[in-house]
């Protein structure tokens, strides 16, 4: 019943109005107990609900509401869901959490695998605990769009990779949401000499075959940190498999854009940046639909960095301003830096890519870099009055590092006011000059 519990209750909403406040639980929607927040969500919709909520002195408020078809009523909960996380099944062999050091806060290690986390907050399911059950209520409440860890379509391939012998139905799953309407996004991560090369082809053929309801699909290549003993052995992508792996998916993005007018299959950006390819412009990323995945973040950035520059007058800025990024994201960063002295005489900027030693340094993305490489690396280095940090380094909502380092702590030992920056091309270009 805790997981019912009301956290937040907006001002002005039809549920303030009602007399349902913070610390209340919800019991019954039309006196339909609610298992998850799918069932809280379709219930709400009507327009006439009847609600039935425990108070804190254990009296139960029954409130009659009148209101708009799917107009919200205004309530936010302890827990999103409103029922247990479900946890994954597989022992992926590219699995990232697999490969943390031990010692490293608990909840980093937490496996989540749940279709309604995907509806949520767009986290990627393999849907292998997922059962007709689960799959008809996804139906029946359309709760859309789903998104699917795919990675290869190949049944006794993908029971290898997810090291799940019930892995290899995925294309019926997503099949069935798809003639009901579903709305699915893709993700492949790929593994070098394993679902690679004609492997790929064949999954990209099976997955067009889910359009127009397959909205996008990523390929993003594995990440491998130094943390593998007893792991399967996995080969890293280097500048010439990437080249490849480039013009594998360009061939498919010109054929997709033929038959559908979008290019639906898209690549991570450390593709481009680890071969030294140029990055496609941001009108190749069309609506960016797996942004948060990486998937055209680069492009992205500069764009808006590019627009927000062509609104400012040349003027002198009398400033010096440190900037620490991840290896991969360097010449990116520098080649910004660059413009925004041009553009403003006065400003200097210093970039100092950081190597990630806790993880090891085939990891290179700025996400996943600790306060401990960062206040090790910078220690006696020049940073002018300000150090610029991207908040995807820090735990959401939080100054806190994956290695539990906070901000304040890492300042404290630099000597330097550090500044979090969305990882936004305006909101950058606001911190070098204000």
């Amino acid at each position: 019943m805790s997981n019912l519990k009301i956290c937040e209750v907006y001002s002005g909403s039809i549920a303030e109005e009602a007399g349902i406040e913070a610390g209340d639980i919800l019991l019954s929607v039309n006196g339909q107990k609610i298992v998850d927040v799918f069932d809280y969500r379709f219930l709400t919709q009507d327009e006439k609900l009847t609600l039935d909520v425990l108070k804190p002195d254990g009296n139960i408020l029954r409130v009659d509401i009148e209101k708009d078809e799917f107009e919200d009523i205004g309530l936010e909960f302890e827990n999103p869901l409103m029922d247990e996380e479900k946890s994954c099944r597989n022992k992926c062999i590219f699995c990232f959490i697999d490969q943390l050091p031990k010692g490293m806060r608990e909840s980093l290690y937490f496996k989540d695998d749940d279709a309604r986390l995907s509806f949520l907050f767009g986290n990627y399911i393999t849907m292998t605990n997922m059962g007709k059950d689960d799959i008809d209520r996804i139906v029946k409440y359309h709760m859309s769009p789903v998104n699917v860890s795919v990675h290869t379509t190949n049944p006794e391939l993908r029971c290898k990779m997810l090291n799940n012998r019930f892995a290899g139905d995925v294309m019926e799953k997503m099949r069935i949401l798809a003639d009901n309407g579903i709305t699915l996004n893709a993700q492949i991560v790929l593994c070098r000499d394993i679902n690679d090369g004609n492997e790929l082809d064949r999954t990209l053929t099976d997955l067009s075959s889910l359009m127009p309801q397959l909205n996008s699909i990523s390929v993003v290549p594995v990440g491998l940190t130094k943390f593998r003993e007893g792991l399967p052995v996995l080969k890293p992508f280097d500048k010439k498999s990437a080249v490849d792996v480039i013009a594998q998916v360009e061939k498919w993005q010109e054929f997709f854009l033929k038959k559908t007018g979008s290019r639906r299959v898209f690549l991570a950006d450390e593709w481009y940046l680890m071969s030294d390819t140029l990055l496609p412009p941001y009108s190749h990323y069309e609506d960016f639909p797996q942004i948060e995945n990486g998937i055209g973040m680069a492009a992205s950035l500069i764009e808006e960095f590019n627009w927000a520059l062509s609104g400012e007058k040349s003027r002198t800025v009398r400033k010096t301003v440190s900037i620490a990024t991840g290896v991969l994201a360097e010449k990116i960063i520098s080649d910004i830096a660059k413009r925004a002295e041009a553009h403003f005489p006065g400003l200097k900027i210093l970039v100092y890519p950081i190597e990630n030693n806790f993880f090891g340094k085939s990891i290179t993305v700025s996400g996943l870099l600790t306060g401990t490489d960062i206040k090790e690396q910078l220690s006696g280095k020049f940073l002018g009055d300000v150090l610029l940090l991207p908040s995807n380094m820090f735990r959401a909502g939080t100054d806190i590092f994956l290695d539990d380092m906070t901000l304040k702590e890492l300042a404290s030992f630099l000597g330097v006011n550090i500044e979090k920056v969305d990882v936004d091309g305006g909101e950058l270009l606001r911190h070098l000059i204000l």
